[in-house]
């Protein structure tokens, strides 16, 4: 059977639709668009912005807002605060204070070759993340004062779960949001950069590299967008690209983050239950 494509930009990255006939790509397409219109770090004028701004501990989100923290809070929990959504401060710091559409990328080959002699990373000590508290009774999100987030990576696989439950009483379909996929039926996904390619049936497979969000501070170092809990710099563990299957795409984007972060030595741990792949710094591909 073959399926109707939707293709559009969102979420800083592309996103394609793939539904069975009378699937209502363009409801899932509004849920996404919504989805990021609230989480976006880049308006200043968005629910999470204007959240981030607000001095006080406790203030009002919409549901779906605290879902997304609350899938944000359950993903760090998940990996042991290796997938901490509360490094925004830190990741401004680096040098990701707009958005990277149309600007051009640092070289991944001369960053990785001035970059510091690789380590894993760790989660920070504060763990700021376990005091975040949603409140669905009265409708608000506690933090603790000065903690800011960025749901920049789990909103992505979020959004995938979203709209793939508009598009799964339809039949076959697939939602592929800048790599975190999630899919109905079984479909064969081929790994961006690699020759592999992974089967999957009513699952969903993400990927957390280092190759899209690359650039030079004005200093001349090379920073990237993953950072190391622990320390609030740029991760540089001797892999780049982690990629993880799961049963969700929120899963699989956490797991694929907890790999990359926790380098070539510790990464299989997060990928043996569901698989997944690995590609080092030389570029050497492994199959877990």
């Amino acid at each position: 059977m073959t399926l109707t494509e939707l293709a559009f930009p969102a979420m800083g990255t592309s996103v394609r639709l793939l539904g069975s006939p009378g699937a209502p790509l363009q409801q899932a397409r509004g849920l996404i668009e919504d989805l990021e219109a609230r989480l976006t770090r880049f308006d200043p004028y968005s629910e999470l912005s204007v959240l981030n701004a607000d001095p006080r501990e406790t203030v009002p989100a919409s549901l779906s807002l605290r879902d997304a923290i609350r899938a944000a809070i359950a993903g760090a929990a998940a990996t042991g605060g290796l997938a901490d959504p509360t490094l925004l401060g830190a990741v401004v710091r680096a040098g990701y204070a707009r958005s990277l559409v149309g600007h051009p990328r640092a070289d991944l080959d001369e960053a990785l070759a001035a970059a510091p002699e690789p380590a894993a990373a760790a989660p920070s000590r504060a763990a700021d993340w376990r005091r975040i508290h949603v409140d669905d009774a009265n409708g608000t999100v506690t933090r603790p004062p000065g903690v800011h987030l960025d749901l920049g990576g789990s909103a992505k696989g979020l959004a995938a779960d979203w709209a793939a439950r508009r598009l799964a009483p339809h039949g076959r379909f697939a939602v592929d949001c800048g790599g975190d996929l999630r899919l109905g039926g079984t479909h064969d996904v081929r790994v961006r950069g690699t020759g592999e390619t992974v089967r999957v049936t009513d699952g969903a497979v993400a990927t957390s590299g280092l190759d899209r969000r690359v650039w030079q501070r004005p200093g001349g170092a090379y920073a990237h967008h993953l950072l190391d809990p622990s320390s609030g710099e740029p991760a540089w563990t001797g892999l780049v690209s982690a990629t993880a299957l799961a049963a969700t795409a929120l899963e699989a984007e956490a797991l694929a983050k907890a790999a990359l972060l926790s380098g070539p030595r510790e990464a299989q741990r997060w990928l043996t239950r569901h698989g997944g792949l690995l590609i080092t710094d030389d570029g050497d591909v492994h199959v877990v």
